[in-house]
């Protein structure tokens, strides 16, 4: 896919290299001529040196053929108009970086399909690993409204060597949460269980809540026998 990226900071940048490594075509726009040769030497990607706000500019990155757009440039005004010229050339898929929250529906409104709030993400994501040190890894989806952990299986806890029916039927396991992810080893796939998967002590488990109900199902899965 040929993915266009507005700003070469150090997101921008991060973004491109990872992009560019799973095998995508990447350029890269931005005022700074250092960053844009960073961008060509260290990253692999193609980069234009000028404004991403500018159609001329835009339209000599390629805009036209870009499958995906992300547009993380230094404010939040300059991610909106950006976000507003890549739906104006027909961009399908429009990422945008968000500082501030006011943004939000301007965003949603000039077409980007997702709006990452840096701030919000950092904040939530050490609020939780303060709250739920425990958890390995917490995934959020549709604006909070449901949570996908990732817990280890402690040694003699109730879980253990228990089915993933047997739980799913305990009273005690909360309504709504459902486990999703099983890997027996750190070394191991992480598989899609079935009724019948064991949870074997120190693997790991994957599963789907409200965010509710998190304080339940990690009491559950920790308490002992």
């Amino acid at each position: 896919m040929y993915v266009l990226i507005g700003g070469a900071g150090l997101v921008g940048l991060s973004l491109a290299q990872k992009l560019v490594e799973l095998g995508h075509t990447v350029a890269v726009i931005d005022i700074d001529p250092i960053a844009c040769r960073y961008a060509r030497e260290q990253v692999g990607a193609m980069a234009f040196e000028g404004s991403a706000v500018s159609t001329e500019v835009l339209l000599e990155a390629g805009i036209r053929k870009a499958g995906s757009l992300a547009a993380v440039l230094r404010s939040d005004a300059l991610n909106l108009a950006m976000v507003t010229l890549a739906k104006h050339y027909g961009v399908t898929h429009i990422l945008s970086r968000m500082r501030h929250p006011d943004f939000a529906e301007p965003l949603r409104i000039a077409g980007a399909n997702h709006i990452i709030s840096t701030v919000e993400l950092s904040v939530s994501t050490m609020v939780n690993a303060i709250e739920y040190p425990q958890v390995e890894s917490m995934m959020h989806f549709e604006q909070g409204q449901i949570e996908v952990l990732k817990l280890s299986i402690p040694n003699n806890c109730y879980v253990a060597g228990r089915s993933v029916a047997e739980i799913a039927q305990d009273s005690q396991f909360p309504t709504g949460s459902l486990i999703i992810g099983y890997q027996s080893h750190p070394h191991e796939n992480l598989i899609i269980p079935n009724g019948s998967t064991i949870l074997e002590p120190h693997s790991t488990v994957l599963i789907v809540t409200k965010p509710g109900s998190l304080h339940q199902v990690i009491d559950f899965i920790e308490q002992r026998c």
